[in-house]
């Protein structure tokens, strides 16, 4: 997970040197970031599928050995285009990792103790960026960009030789992939990741976007279509009768939606409203990143102590206060009060991503963690497209702090519904492959079936640690 994340905030404030080297502009150059960014939204739910019908160890080492062999490419990239597909390519099949590692993770844990291991994935994955800004800044001064891709080829290297070592092997399903559902969920969200990310951009009128809005109201009935009448479906329906599937879905995109809108103003405001210089605008964003880091695994010990469900009400409650303080540090013009919305922004993410991701994990059999985390990680992608596209839209590009009291107060809507969202949640939920056929009726697993889906997984993850 670190070598595959770290690279992200190092290109986002490295577009500048490169549309100088290749003679193009950043307007162009953003494609690097938002272009893999939709391309993996779109493969992540097959990525994930595939880990559960394979075997998640073979689809993690298959994408992360091609994602460092395309990685390594990339540092020879010669124009921006060859550099905006390669980085797309490497994103697509390095998103394989994404879920088959976090089922890989939760494969070897009981349902209890999940969110606690939970809690350190995320660690990693919010901890690579921010050693990689901190880190990487430097040495791309001394070195170029192009060292980004040799340092990230080297570190997946080590990796993948580890991995190849230790990881072991889940159990694969004998049934056939749902080709055509994969390719209507693929038509779904491309299309509304075209609309809500590019139609601020590109104007909703954009012959791109005249089209998304005829595919989507098309492909979202097929998929439901398709998925009803599949034997082996992509996404089994049922499970959206089941409360911690859905709401934890819903509290993901919301998440990401607050987050990522948030992310994206903040430098802007530290450098326009603040008057920060780049270098030490892209330092206080680190307390952010850092702060969200360092507590997760925190988030996963009070999970495990207090329930999913009690923290993640309590870390998208902090993501709200958050909000509530950015629009006072930019309402009043104090810098101090915006960098304590930093910081409580990364506690408000560090603490409730590893219980809703638990939550949601324990809600499905572990014959489908890889779909089910795909998913989520889907969702967010999508949420993080919304809020960016929401929160930018009132920003009145004035240069003043007090403009960006629109903006984060659209967050503080956002982040309120989200906690009214995460109360829905029910505390510590089991699944186990026997509750699909509930799920079929309507029904949720009773508090017997919950007893013995814990001891069974239980007796799984005991076999796995052998």
């Amino acid at each position: 997970m670190f070598a595959t994340s770290f690279p992200i905030t190092i290109l986002s404030v490295s577009l500048t040197d490169i549309a100088e080297e290749f003679d193009t502009t950043t307007s162009v150059l953003t494609w690097v970031i938002s272009g893999p960014m939709l391309l993996s939204a779109l493969s992540l739910p097959v990525l994930g599928k595939l880990g559960d019908l394979y075997g998640h160890r073979k689809v993690f080492l298959t994408g992360f050995t091609l994602a460092t062999l395309v990685s390594a490419t990339t540092a020879l990239a010669w124009d921006p285009f060859s550099l905006i597909g390669l980085r797309s390519m490497a994103q697509i099949i390095g998103g394989a990792t994404q879920p088959t590692s976090m089922a890989l993770v939760m494969l070897v844990f009981a349902p209890a103790d999940r969110v606690k291991a939970i809690g350190y994935w995320s660690f990693v994955a919010a901890g690579a960026p921010a050693i990689g800004l901190a880190v990487g800044g430097p040495l791309i001064d001394l070195f170029g960009w192009r060292l980004i891709f040799v340092i990230q080829a080297v570190l997946a290297g080590f990796a993948l030789a580890l991995a190849t070592v230790i990881l072991p092997e889940s159990q694969p399903k004998r049934v056939r992939f749902d080709v055509a559902g994969a390719l209507a969920l693929t038509f779904v969200v491309g299309s509304l990741m075209l609309i809500i990310g590019q139609g601020p951009s590109w104007g909703f009128t954009h012959p791109a976007l005249l089209a998304s809005y005829v595919v989507l109201p098309v492909a979202v009935p097929a998929f439901i279509a398709i998925e009803r009448r599949s034997d082996a479906p992509l996404v089994p329906l049922e499970f959206l009768r089941r409360r911690n599937f859905t709401f934890a879905l819903l509290t993901s995109f919301l998440m990401g939606s607050v987050y990522m809108g948030g992310f994206v103003l903040s430098p802007i405001a530290l450098r326009d409203g603040f008057g920060l210089s780049a270098t030490v605008a892209a330092t206080v964003m680190l307390l952010r990143t850092g702060v969200y880091s360092l507590s997760s695994p925190l988030g996963g010990q009070l999970g495990a102590r207090y329930g999913t469900r009690s923290m993640a009400v309590w870390g998208t409650a902090f993501l709200a206060l958050s909000m509530l303080v950015f629009i006072a540090g930019t309402h009043f013009d104090v810098l101090i009060v915006f960098c304590a919305a930093l910081l409580a922004q990364g506690l408000g993410n560090g603490i409730s991503r590893p219980p809703v991701t638990a939550a949601l994990a324990n809600s499905v059999p572990e014959g489908d963690l890889g779909m089910a985390t795909a998913l989520q990680r889907m969702t967010m992608q999508i949420g993080n497209s919304f809020g960016i596209a929401m929160m930018s839209a009132a920003y009145d590009d004035s240069g003043t702090a007090g403009a960006f009291v629109a903006p984060f107060t659209v967050g503080l809507v956002l982040a309120i519904v989200n906690v009214g969202i995460a109360t829905f949640l029910r505390a510590d939920v089991h699944a186990t492959a026997d509750d699909e056929e509930a799920a079929t009726d309507g029904e949720e697993p009773g508090d017997e079936e919950l007893v013995d889906g814990a001891a069974a997984s239980v007796e799984v993850a005991t076999e796995h640690r052998r």
